[in-house]
């Protein structure tokens, strides 16, 4: 078994593309199977190798790694050589049409009511016609003759699928320039690499039917792939991904701090009945099974995305996060801190407030009791049963009880209305910062 993920290196990978490598590599190692990083980046001028590097990057933040790199910009002269062979064959023929002309054909077709397809004009040119327009300086596209059957395959998400090739216009495979389109290099890649199963989202079923054609052109055996097609994504209120979640990268995500194992849990429970759970890729494999992914549109909640990352970070040991926290943070801090986050950006505020220097608010009408408070603040050392016997004491000498005993201290202590357990934070925080800022707290 062999899968491949091939991204184009023209932006950053999202959330789509981390669905379709993750399904890849989840597939591929379930099954002991290789899996294939392969760059399609025969675009030349919209390919750069700062995306190619970010791309490894964020894989491997992901869990995923690969047993091949490969790039089609390194095999230029394999598809030039298979295009000769379809030339050769008649299947690859030489085009001439302006897009002008083209969008003029297809109107008309429209306005008699028939299909937008293209007739096949080109192929009714004489070779003397051909060597006119060459002669003419135009320099001919190439497009795929499709055969005038129906493609069927038995598709491991969503069943028997089949597409009408003659219902399709025949697709373009080499640019004027020369340079190969990704329906055809694709196929030769998949042909030479063995390719057991491709893995990729739901729009491609018309391609899967295509390129299925060009497979065989090409003397490759159909019946030697199998295909899988995940149902698109849709974003909280069910619309169309593209619109508000489709471009956010994992660059974003991984800013945000979104943790791997929430993201790779979340995406490998999307669209099945299972209930997802946090894990990176490497411990999700042995359960996956593509057969759970249901045919229906899958939505991508972020709300339940947070609620995983919640859990891998009230849950993650200081080992784990060591190297991502403030400097001269320990594991006592960490375990007083970790339970209130729900991601790892907000950890740095609360450093700086146990750890660091900060000017609480000046409470008005508060003073009387903050100085009371400031009064039966017991010397050190300070341990987990400290807060209870101070604020213990201050109740007894103020008289207050719950929110109004307890709000302002914390506002006092942390200049936040909510956070971590004070019974553990006012031992971090010393005796020494809580005395000041409850004077400052208290206007004094």
């Amino acid at each position: 078994m062999k899968l491949r993920f091939a991204p184009s290196p023209t932006g950053l990978l999202h959330v789509g593309n981390a669905r379709a490598a993750l399904a890849n590599w989840l597939h591929a190692r379930r099954h002991g199977g290789a899996f294939i990083l392969r760059l399609d980046d025969t675009d030349l001028e919209r390919s750069k190798p700062e995306y190619a590097q970010a791309i490894e990057e964020d894989l491997r933040w992901m869990g995923l790694d690969w047993d091949e790199r490969v790039a089609q910009s390194d095999r230029l002269g394999r598809y030039a050589a298979a295009a000769e062979a379809l030339k050769a064959s008649g299947r690859l023929y030489p085009c001439f049409e302006t897009e002008e002309e083209l969008a003029y054909k297809r109107e008309r077709r429209r306005r008699e009511g028939r299909p937008p397809l293209y007739d096949r004009e080109a192929l009714r040119m004489t070779p003397d016609q051909i060597e006119r327009a060459l002669a003419n300086g135009k320099q001919p596209y190439w497009r795929f003759k499709l055969a005038t059957r129906t493609v069927t395959w038995l598709d491991l998400v969503l069943g028997e699928r089949s597409v009408k090739l003659s219902a399709i216009s025949d697709p373009v495979l080499v640019r004027a320039d020369g340079s190969p389109l990704y329906t055809f290099t694709s196929v030769v890649d998949d042909i030479d690499m063995g390719i057991t199963h491709v893995i990729r989202g739901e729009d491609h079923v018309t391609n899967t039917g295509i390129q299925l054609d060009i497979y065989e052109a090409l003397g490759g055996n159909p019946k030697t792939l199998t295909f899988g097609h995940l149902p698109l994504l849709t974003d909280d209120a069910g619309g169309p991904l593209s619109k508000r979640l489709g471009s956010i990268s994992l660059r974003h995500l991984r800013k945000d701090g979104i943790e791997p194992a929430a993201l790779a849990g979340y995406l490998a429970a999307l669209g099945t009945s299972a209930d997802p759970v946090p894990g990176m890729p490497a411990a999700l494999a042995p359960a996956w099974d593509i057969s759970r992914v249901s045919h229906a549109t899958a939505r991508f909640d972020t709300r339940q995305m947070l609620v995983l990352n919640r859990r891998v970070l009230h849950e993650a040991p200081f080992a784990t996060v060591q190297d991502r926290l403030p400097e001269g943070a320990d594991e006592a801090w960490w375990l007083a801190v970790r339970g209130n986050l729900d991601l790892m950006r907000e950890a740095r505020p609360w450093f700086d407030i146990i750890r660091g220097t900060i000017v609480p608010p000046v409470l008005e009408g508060e003073g009387e009791f903050l100085t009371a408070a400031l009064a039966a603040l017991p010397p050190e050392p300070w341990d987990a049963t400290t807060w209870a016997g101070w604020t213990g004491a201050v109740k007894a000498t103020t008289g207050r009880k719950g929110k109004a005993l307890f709000l302002p201290l914390r506002l006092a202590l942390t200049g936040e209305e909510h956070g971590p357990d004070l019974a553990t934070l006012l031992p971090l925080i010393g005796r020494e910062k809580a005395a000041l800022r409850l004077r400052l707290s208290a206007g004094a």
